[in-house]
Parts: structure tokens; C-alpha cells; sequence
């Protein structure tokens, strides 16, 4: 189903020219090996990890906890629930990891083998400096699973007082994210909405004339799914001047979760028009705004607004003084 609203706004008398996911496999299959760095020295390797679960299976694989630190780091693990809680405050979704949903229950599943090579809920390791520890987890799914998918993330939390430049004691916790998703019936669906197209944004100091996209996702259904925004903008006569780049405008959506999804032309001159096209799809679904934009400083829009005022004026003291002559020769 493709949508596609056409919204033009074109101001004549002026003519101005001026620009994850992996297929989801066993749990030995594909992964993200990148690693989350935080300023205290305390890293995890890899960074997620895709499952297919299936009732009464036992799965186990491992992760790294680094320290590039210069003292020894004392550090927990445990799994936490990976969802979304919408907040009446701003009517946002925000990201939480103390709440448990249907789509959560894997935290169960999972235990930790510790030192003494037991599995348990929450070991506790102690890694090098320079080093790296091999923390090794096991999921044990249930005779009978949810339908959809399951959410959960490993933390590795810093027990270790950690001393910054600034002499501020902190702690860090880097997780991995586990998507699970079981081997009953999936429901991938998406409703796609306020798409909107600008040609401002309010950076909490001003307000910058840059062209910008947003537009809102809903999964709708039990699995999650990655949402792309694409925005696009051309010249007048075709050329492009500026497209989403691939690595940019993807979002990671899990169920009962409703997100934003944005991008921003940073580069946006202060003179130009432009046929500007926003572009998402989500779970098969994919909604396209096109809108004609037309750029000027705000100077630039005063003085016209000015000439044209005078110029208007200038045309009705014409037209008045030639009534006024036809007038006095029609007596």
C-alpha cells in the first residue's frame, strides 16, 4: 500500500535559485560485533544478539566485558527487560528497563555461569586491567512460549567506584540487546502517521531555517521491526541536493511501542527552492509527503513584504488618478 500526499506551496513575483538488521536467525547466527564504549573503560561485546526460540530449548552463548582502563573493575551482570513505557507527561514513548511486558518474559529464561561454573541470576566478575572477561549466558525457554517476540538486555554494571577527570565517582552499565522472537505465529504490521515536512527547526536557542522531516510509527503488531526515513531534496530542475544517507533514518521499533522517526538537511542554504520528498516504510507498509519549499532570510522577506506593500499602494494612486481624469472629462 503506498500513499502518496502532495502538498505545494509556492510564492510567485520572487524566483530564487540555490541540496539491522539481520535475518533472524539461531542464536550462532548473525550479530553485531560492535561494542558500546563508555568514558569509564568498561566495554561489551557484541552489542546484540538475534534468537530464534522454540518451547522446551536451551540456548547458550557468550559476550565480553572489556577494561581499557588502568585499575582492576569489579562488575555485575544480570538481564533486564527491554520495552518502552508511554509517559502521560509529554505523550512519549521512552525507553525502560524495569518494566515487564508480554514481550519481556524472557528475562526468565536467562541465568549467568559463574566463577564456580553454576548458572545463576546475577554473578560477579572481576576483569584486568587491559583485560577482557568471557561471560557466557544461557536461555532456557519454557514447554509453552508467547506467540511474537521476547526482549531483554545483559548488563555488565561496574561495582568499582570509577574516579572521571573531574573527580566525579560514577558507575557504568553497557548492554547487550537480545531479540528473540519464537517460532509461533509472528505479526508484522505498522501504522504510519503525521508526516510532516519543515522548513525550521527550534534548537532550544533560536529558531534555524533548515529543512526537516518527521513522521510517527506504531507497531501494531507482536514482532518487532526496523522503520526507514528517507528524506530527499532536488532543485527545481532535478538536481539533488541532499538524500538520507543509508546508515542514517533507520529505527528499531519493538511491539506496543509508538516512536518518532526524523531526519534534517544540515547543510541548508539560505537561499533556494526545493522540491523536497519524505519517504517511510515500516513492516511493509510506506507513506511518501512531497512539498515545495522556498528559502530566504528573513530580511530578504521583510523588504519584499515592503516592496510589494509600496508597490500595491504605488498601483491603487495610479488607478485612482486615472478614474479621477475619465471623471473630469466625462463632465
Amino acid at each position: 500500500m503506498r500513499k502518496i500526499l502532495l502538498k505545494s506551496s509556492c510564492i510567485a513575483l520572487v524566483l530564487m535559485l540555490g541540496t539491522i538488521f539481520c535475518g533472524f536467525q539461531n542464536v550462532s547466527a548473525e550479530e553485531s560485533n560492535e561494542s558500546t564504549t563508555l568514558n569509564t573503560g568498561i566495554s561489551i561485546t557484541p552489542v546484540s544478539k538475534v534468537l530464534k526460540l522454540e518451547p522446551n530449548t536451551q540456548y547458550e552463548d557468550s559476550f565480553d566485558v572489556s577494561n581499557s582502563g588502568s585499575e582492576k573493575m569489579d562488575f555485575e551482570v544480570y538481564a533486564s527487560p527491554y520495552s518502552y513505557i508511554f509517559s502521560e507527561d509529554d505523550n512519549e514513548y521512552h525507553l525502560g528497563f524495569d518494566t515487564e511486558t508480554a514481550y519481556t518474559q524472557i528475562i526468565r529464561w536467562i541465568t549467568f555461569k559463574d566463577s564456580n561454573g553454576n548458572f545463576v541470576k546475577n554473578p560477579k566478575f572481576t576483569v584486568e586491567p587491559g583485560g577482557t572477561k568471557k561471560v557466557t549466558y544461557r536461555v532456557t525457554t519454557p514447554s509453552s512460549i508467547p506467540d511474537g517476540g521476547q526482549y531483554a538486555v545483559l548488563f555488565a554494571h561496574t561495582l568499582s567506584a570509577i574516579v572521571l577527570p573531574n573527580g566525579i565517582k560514577t558507575e557504568a552499565s553497557p548492554g547487550l540487546i537480545l531479540y528473540g522472537r519464537s517460532n509461533s505465529e509472528t505479526i508484522s504490521s505498522a501504522e504510519i502517521t503525521n508526516l510532516q515536512i519543515g522548513q525550521a527547526i527550534n534548537d532550544g536557542k533560536d529558531v534555524k531555517n533548515i529543512i526537516n522531516a518527521s513522521a510517527r510509527i506504531k507497531n501494531t503488531g507482536n514482532v518487532d521491526f526496523m522503520a526507514y526515513g528517507k528524506l530527499q531534496v532536488k532543485g527545481i530542475f532535478g538536481s539533488l541536493y541532499y538524500e538520507t544517507p543509508d546508515n542514517q533514518g533507520v529505527l528499531s521499533i519493538i511491539p506496543e511501542t509508538e516512536l518518532a522517526i526524523s531526519d534534517k538537511w544540515e547543510k541548508t542554504p539560505y537561499f533556494g527552492i526545493f522540491r523536497v520528498t519524505w519517504t517511510v516504510d515500516a513492516a511493509g507498509e510506506t507513506e511518501t509527503v512531497t512539498k515545495m519549499i522556498m528559502l530566504m532570510p528573513a530580511p530578504v522577506v521583510v523588504f519584499l513584504i515592503l516592496l510589494l506593500t509600496i508597490i500595491a499602494i504605488w498601483i491603487i494612486l495610479v488607478v485612482r488618478k486615472r478614474k479621477e481624469r475619465r471623471s473630469r472629462y466625462m463632465v
